[in-house]
């Protein structure tokens, strides 16, 4: 993984120190919470219902066993004794004392960890898939495209003050992982005629107007392509709607302008970019890629497991993927035990975790935009040693892409934006689909819940969505059916009237009881619900 230069070093510090100044300045009183409210958030620290929360930033998900266990010992010290993982692929801290918030970011520091340009209208942590540099479908490892976009985009003069929030997702494989259609510009690594490149995905996005992303070029030679980002971001800068925050984001644009219109513009702003020689020397790029070269695999090891445990066996077959390399897999950990909250880990098992990936995985971890952890270069002869750790943690739920296994925000408890309580309908969702045969038999049902129509919950592209609106100050549950992230990306379709916290767990049972009685040999939840469409859902829900 890639390693920070003295350059990169003196950024983060230099910007640590500017901040304690900046906060010293706002706890004596000198600066007003107006004025500081811009500092604060360009360092990602919000001020949430109950306390300041701090995002810290974890490009394209991935990071080391040294810079996990920094994080345990942060949550430990400095919040209630454990940390949120996101469907940006962060880490969130929600119980953070302003006082200490500097010395949480020098902490971080030590390790190359950031909260910088972890909010704010610029372009927001690169994502990837989990899998990146492991799995044998993908045309390239994009990890090192992910770095440079990150190094790029980091403190851009340019696109620091866009019209709104930015987000890019870099994948390779044709299985997406990592919701790109559902990003601002999704990026596809592919290979044509032996040449690398990238198909390119611009305006998608979930939030009050979910799209999926259209493509506007089938491939961008891989040396052209940031001056190619450089151009969709200069049109939409010039022309994003700047006058009204809710029509800001780039999807609003290219629906408005329309997709050829759009392409038009980038197209002619590409040719000009390339005139301007703004294209990071191919050096670079050669200079990151060693940073992602393979670990030090060992030869000749056994591909066979001991399935003698049936609960391991069980964990097996749902929560390990396969690798690339012969003798390895790759290890999913759930962050969503029964009653528990989606995405939160203790500082034990965070540190458990860091160990973990220091002794079995080549001191590397990557978190996924599902909220959950994995651990990518796993011999399977430790598979036994790692899930017995795991199962005494806590942290060996077998519920892997499972109607459990569901992503929610932290919903009202905790942002100040939301209307309702993302956690405790995910807690009793997660206790009445509890039952492991159960969940087995519905198979792959990804269930998202979202606290307000930000969609930091990811609502519109679950299987099954659930949005929590304000019903004259009661709260209230949408019901959406049909979404999906993957390859097949797809916004779901509300299915009427809403429910209490009570009720939509009662209608998303109906969901799953027709469609049990309904599907077809091998069909999938989402298989069956596009083939039988919305109505005879509706039918078991509303009767």
């Amino acid at each position: 993984m890639y390693r920070y230069d003295s350059y990169d070093q003196s950024i983060v510090d230099a910007r640590v120190e500017e901040f304690r100044d900046q906060t010293q300045r706002r706890l004596a009183g000198q600066l007003t919470e107006d004025q500081f409210k811009p500092l604060r958030l360009m360092n990602g620290l919000y001020l949430q219902l109950h306390a300041y929360m701090l995002r810290v930033a974890i490009p394209y998900g991935t990071l080391s066993a040294k810079q996990m266990r920094k994080l345990g010992e942060i949550a430990a010290k400095y919040d209630k004794g454990y940390g949120h993982f996101t469907t940006r692929t962060n880490l969130q801290y929600n119980w953070i004392k302003l006082a200490d918030a500097p010395d949480i970011l020098a902490e971080l520091a030590t390790v190359e960890m950031h909260a910088i340009q972890t909010s704010g209208n610029c372009i927001r942590n690169i994502s990837s898939d989990q899998y990146a540099g492991v799995s044998a479908d993908e045309a390239t490892d994009p990890r090192p495209w992910a770095e440079l976009l990150r190094q790029w985009s980091t403190f851009h003069p340019e696109f620091t003050y866009l019209p709104r929030k930015f987000k890019i997702c870099v994948i390779a494989s044709k299985e997406d992982r990592a919701a790109m259609r559902l990003h601002d510009i999704g990026l596809k690594l592919v290979s044509r005629d032996g040449q690398i490149g990238a198909e390119v995905y611009a305006g998608g996005g979930m939030g009050r107007t979910p799209m999926v992303a259209p493509q506007i070029k089938d491939f961008v030679p891989e040396d052209e392509i940031v001056s190619y980002l450089e151009a969709c971001l200069r049109v939409y800068n010039r022309y994003g709607r700047r006058d009204n925050k809710y029509k800001a984001r780039i999807k609003i644009l290219v629906h408005e302008l329309g997709v050829e219109e759009y392409k038009r513009q980038v197209e002619e702003e590409y040719a000009h970019m390339k005139q301007l020689g703004l294209n990071p020397p191919t050096e670079e790029l050669d200079r990151i890629r060693p940073f992602f070269a393979n670990p030090a695999y060992e030869q000749g090891l056994a591909d066979e497991i001991d399935r003698a445990d049936p609960a391991f066996a069980l964990w097996v077959d749902r929560q390990v993927a396969a690798h690339k390399q012969p003798g390895y897999a790759i290890v999913n950990i759930s962050l969503k035990p029964k009653g528990g909250i989606p995405g939160d880990a203790s500082a034990e098992q965070i540190g458990l975790v860091a160990d973990l990936a220091e002794t079995y995985s080549f001191d590397e971890l990557r978190v996924t935009h599902a909220q959950n952890l994995v651990l990518p270069h796993v011999k399977k002869a430790d598979l036994y040693a790692i899930w017995q750790k795991l199962d005494e943690a806590g942290l060996a739920e077998a519920n892997l892409d499972l109607i459990t296994d569901i992503i929610a925000c932290p919903g009202l408890d905790y942002c100040s934006l939301a209307n309702a309580r993302s956690i405790p309908l995910a807690q009793k969702l997660s206790e009445r689909f509890a039952d492991a045969g159960r969940q087995k038999d519905l198979g792959e049902l990804k269930v998202k819940i979202s606290g307000c129509i930000n969609a930091c919950g990811h609502h519109h592209a679950g299987h099954i969505g659930v949005l929590g609106v304000d019903r004259k100050g009661v709260e209230n549950f949408q019901l959406s059916l049909g979404g999906s992230g993957a390859e097949d990306a797809a916004v779901g379709q509300i299915t009427g009237p809403g429910f209490s916290e009570d009720g939509v767990v009662d209608a998303i049972e109906k969901v799953t009881d027709l469609y049990l009685a309904e599907r077809e040999e091998g069909e999938r939840f989402l298989d069956t619900y596009r083939r039988l469409g919305m109505k005879p859902f509706k039918e078991a829900i509303y009767g």
